[in-house]
């Protein structure tokens, strides 16, 4: 009667009702829980409101009930976020269990979920924009990836040095700081250290890392992680030295490589080594291309991705693989990159795309107009791609009638920057 009550006061009460009855029915063995939205009616409500505002919440909540304890925290809508006292906190706890991985392990996922809950439920209340939630939950994985580094180095028996000289890149949604609620980790370690038993001891360091981060346990998994954009990719070196890395950069990579190099940024580990990566990519970028060569190497790159992904409907729109959609916004933002950093090296500042493509116009390199119109239409598609995430029918497709105006912005930018 009670989940009655509350399901009424939401905007879809019977929708509301139904998570709601399958949330109770995961945790009615636990006692705790059901004498916690006993004992404290506003928890019910809060629950309620949450599950029935979005479904991946309801799901969410299902997995990780521990949250529920978040819910009756005071802070749960405050919109800044303490990170030191997050780091302390975090620390705090991993000390009580130092020793002890699965534990350690466990805490890990306790932190991250709470964090992304705290985030959902200000998202929900309209509290924070799209940009500020991959913001926080980019630095909240930047700081969990930092500390399972720190946690697993002294458990690699033969290891070399106390303090590793390792550093972990962010490529991809976390190298450009777009995380969403379950964006998965591209990353990539790398050394600057010249003892025989480095590249041995970096490569258990980046192996154990990349277990203790996707690993599931009793409290779920931290992140889904995506090593191939390492050099030579599935067939490479799990952690690479600095020099290797630029050796490979300059000599052996292909363009696409270097476009993923502009949107890559150090995350964790050793700060000496990710300057060296930081000098390596400025390196790379800022060179001189033969700009005709280069316009042909991301068309085709782009054809190949459109043949393998496209959606190729009339009445349907793929947000991210359609021409128009998101992957040609972030193409023409590192053909751009590519093409002018020689002259103009602030291109290369990791600032997301919206703002790159505005610093693009401001240089003379492209219409600002259109420089405009494509960024807004890059700022929808993340907003209904963020929405969709959310919905109960994440893979319905987006009516192309619904975003015609922003598909042809992106495609006038297209065919402005990629015309002889």
């Amino acid at each position: 009667p009670r989940l009655i009550q509350a399901a009424a006061a939401t905007q879809h009460p019977d929708l509301t009702f139904a998570r709601g009855l399958i949330f109770l029915e995961t945790i009615s063995r636990r006692g705790a829980y059901l004498a916690l939205l006993q004992q404290y009616p506003q928890a019910l409500a809060k629950v309620a409101e949450l599950v029935g505002a979005a479904s991946w919440a309801a799901e969410y909540l299902k997995k990780h009930p521990i949250l529920l304890d978040e819910i009756l925290d005071p802070r749960l809508y405050d919109i800044a976020t303490d990170w030191t006292g997050f780091r302390e906190e975090l620390a705090n706890r991993l000390a009580e269990y130092e020793g002890d991985a699965e534990r350690e392990m466990d805490i890990l996922r306790e932190s991250h979920h709470a964090q992304v809950f705290r985030v959902l439920a200000q998202d929900l209340a309209g509290l924070q924009t799209l940009e500020h939630i991959s913001d926080h939950l980019s630095q909240l994985a930047d700081i969990l990836v930092a500390t399972t580094l720190r946690l697993v180095w002294p458990k690699i028996r033969q290891r070399h040095c106390e303090t590793p000289k390792c550093a972990v890149i962010g490529y991809g949604k976390l190298g450009g700081k777009e995380l969403g609620y379950s964006s998965d980790l591209d990353i990539v370690f790398l050394y600057d250290d010249d003892h025989p038993d480095a590249q041995e001891n970096y490569t258990r360091l980046a192996q154990r890392t990349n277990t203790w981060l996707s690993s599931q346990t009793a409290a779920g998994i931290l992140f889904e992680t995506d090593l191939r954009l390492r050099p030579n990719g599935d067939a490479g070196l799990l952690a690479n030295s600095v020099e290797s890395f630029r050796e490979y950069e300059l000599k052996n990579a292909w363009v696409w490589e270097h476009q993923a190099l502009t949107r890559a940024r150090f995350i964790a580990g050793d700060p000496a080594v990710g300057e060296r990566f930081e000098a390596i990519r400025q390196e790379i970028l800022t060179q001189q291309r033969d700009i005709a060569k280069l316009r042909e190497e991301v068309l085709s790159m782009r054809q190949r991705m459109l043949d393998n992904h496209a959606s190729n409907s009339e009445a349907e729109f793929d947000l991210k693989q359609d021409p128009g959609g998101i992957i040609d916004v972030e193409f023409i933002v590192q053909y751009l990159i590519l093409a002018y950093a020689h002259e103009h090296a602030r291109l290369t500042g990791n600032l997301g795309n919206i703002a790159l493509l505005r610093m693009a116009a401001e240089l003379g390199l492209i219409d600002a107009g259109q420089a405009e119109a494509a960024g807004n239409a890059y700022r929808e598609y993340r907003r209904l791609q963020h929405a969709k995430r959310l919905s109960s029918n994440p893979k319905t497709p987006i009516p192309r009638e619904e975003v015609e105006t922003h598909i042809s912005a992106v495609r006038a930018l297209w065919e402005a920057v990629f015309s002889d």
